[in-house]
């Protein structure tokens, strides 16, 4: 896989900007369902300029989401969310990722 494929898209929550203030800051990506943490930390070294020390995975489930512009209880307002997986990457003390500094 390529490494431009790996990474989907950055998470900015608030637990997620509160890891970024460690010592050694904590970056959560959404990333592709078939990666893994070597193909993870490869990416994250090439597209930002860091050396990754520590590399997390998390497979979140999918959910149920309902739709609350209809009326009624029946399984056809109910969507579902699908599963996606997320990676969360520590790296080296004194390195930042710029693109997550100040968004909160």
């Amino acid at each position: 896989m390529h490494p431009y494929q790996v990474l989907l898209k950055p998470l900015v929550t608030e637990k997620t900007q509160w890891q970024v203030g460690y010592e050694q800051p904590q970056y959560a990506f959404q990333v592709s369902g078939k990666a893994n943490k070597a193909q993870i930390k490869e990416a994250v070294e090439l597209a930002f300029n860091v050396t990754v020390t520590r590399v997390n995975i998390l497979n979140m489930p999918a959910k149920r989401k309902r739709n609350p512009r209809t009326r009624g209880a029946t399984q056809n307002q109910i969507t579902r969310v699908a599963q996606w997986k997320k990676a969360v990457v520590q790296v080296r003390k004194g390195d930042r990722i710029p693109l997550f500094e100040g968004v909160a």
